[in-house]
């Protein structure tokens, strides 16, 4: 294993365009409006090393909605404060093989979200953030994440209110059938909680630095929670997909319908992209396949060489 901090600019800008390629494959989100608005082509990167070496290219200025990228860490956030053994009364740890927002699935499993990268699974928790409403549990998440790990995140009023204007069938029919299972307090709020922290933005430094949180100790959460979190990001983080890319890539991975895409490189730092287009699972295919390279040219599969 070669590591993070080996990696050349030479390296990162040929691995860099050899992914944009891959972004005609993919197609920009269009059930949101505002989301809808993002050019395909759009590329940034952002690789941050244990020992302090940033890299990056690409737009790394673009400020994006981290969406379904933000699961792993309220649920960090709730096994940091209530632990494991409360946090996984609410939520299982199996793979899905179906979509993300699958109502089908849960029926099948009696009501009971079977894992926290999906939707069934983060609405459940966001059910459970401490705070009196939606608009503070969501503040109270973003605070001790820019806290914990030193980014920027900000809610996109905007992309909020676009998202509240879809009024995702979907996602009520999710919760309310959560609900009737016992698995939600409060219906309403859930959902808001829910949509508010898919709306917290910030660019590919901001992920790779919540990406660290994940990687490396730094005292800030216990090393079990940290372990956790990535072994359901590698099984479950890419939906139906993850079988898949924890095989071709072998690194723990939360995707994001905005375009987001974290890796997390266990004890050696973090890799964040963003890339709008998507494939049919929902995964950005461009990053992915950026990730894949790295990941192979590197050598940094946690399964080893």
């Amino acid at each position: 294993m070669r590591g993070l901090e080996t990696l050349t600019t030479t390296e990162l800008s040929t691995w860099v365009q050899q992914a944009r390629a891959f972004a005609s494959q993919g197609k920009v989100i269009d059930r949101i409006p505002q989301l809808a608005l993002a050019n395909a082509n759009w590329f940034a990167v952002c690789v941050h090393s244990a020992n302090g070496q940033v890299y990056s290219d690409g737009e790394t200025s673009r400020v994006f909605p981290l969406m379904s990228a933000i699961k792993p860490f309220s649920l960090l956030y709730l096994l940091q404060r209530l632990g494991a053994e409360t946090v996984f009364q609410w939520v299982g740890v199996k793979p899905s093989d179906v979509a993300f927002n699958s109502l089908e699935q849960l029926i099948k499993d009696n009501g009971r979200p079977r894992n926290p990268m999906i939707n069934s699974g983060a609405i459940t928790l966001a059910d459970k953030l401490p705070g009196n409403s939606a608009s503070d549990r969501c503040k109270h998440l973003c605070q001790w994440l820019n806290q914990q790990a030193d980014c920027q995140l900000q809610l996109d009023e905007i992309m909020l209110t676009s998202v509240r204007l879809v009024n995702s069938q979907v996602n009520q029919d999710i919760a309310r059938y959560l609900a009737q299972a016992g698995y939600l307090k409060d219906l309403k709020k859930s959902l808001d909680t829910y949509e508010q922290i898919c709306c917290l933005s910030g660019t590919v430094e901001d992920l790779a630095h919540l990406g660290l949180l994940l990687a490396c100790d730094r005292g800030r959460v216990a090393a079990q929670y940290r372990r956790s979190v990535n072994a359901l990001m590698l099984t479950c983080g890419l939906y139906e997909s993850s079988p898949q890319y924890a095989l071709q890539i072998g690194l723990p991975m939360k995707s994001g319908i905005g375009g987001a895409l974290l890796a997390v490189v266990p004890d050696r730092g973090a890799i964040a992209c963003y890339s709008p287009a998507l494939d049919n699972a929902g995964n950005p295919v461009a990053a992915l396949a950026f990730v894949e390279a790295i990941s192979q040219g590197l050598g940094l599969s946690v399964f080893g060489n």
